[in-house]
């Protein structure tokens, strides 16, 4: 099982499909790899030798943000978001949708379950 960056890469799959379990690496990112790396795209990552994988390991080290530090960059930009208290910062903040999106219904993804309140029973008027 080839391991790429800390992340063991599934072998009974393409390559290009392997590659995109890396975080930050897509389909597109894949392809540009297998082709500067001199790799065939449509081998199976287990059929990789060992200097095609330091290849692309090389290549993803000099080239790419991808994995560890990627994660790292994005929570930097966020927590810096929230350290200057903007808009989107006070968004993070508070765990709601971040890019304008609706609330009143939906963002169940941001907000969790639904929280039931009480509310006022339904009297009629004595008139």
């Amino acid at each position: 099982m080839p391991r790429l960056l800390g992340v063991d890469i599934p072998t009974d799959r393409s390559t290009v499909i392997s590659l995109t379990y890396l975080y930050g690496v897509g389909p597109k990112i894949a392809r540009e790899l297998c082709h500067k790396a001199g790799v065939d795209p449509q081998r199976k990552a287990r059929e990789l030798h060992e200097d095609e994988v330091a290849r692309i390991a090389a290549l993803l080290d000099k080239d790419y943000v991808v994995e560890g530090q990627l994660r790292r960059q994005t929570s930097q930009n966020i927590s810096r978001l929230r350290d200057i208290a903007c808009y989107r910062g006070l968004r993070h903040r508070r765990g709601l949708p971040v890019r304008g999106q609706r609330t009143k219904t939906n963002a169940r993804t941001r907000k969790g379950p639904k929280k039931t309140v009480a509310g006022k029973k339904g009297v009629k008027d004595l008139r």
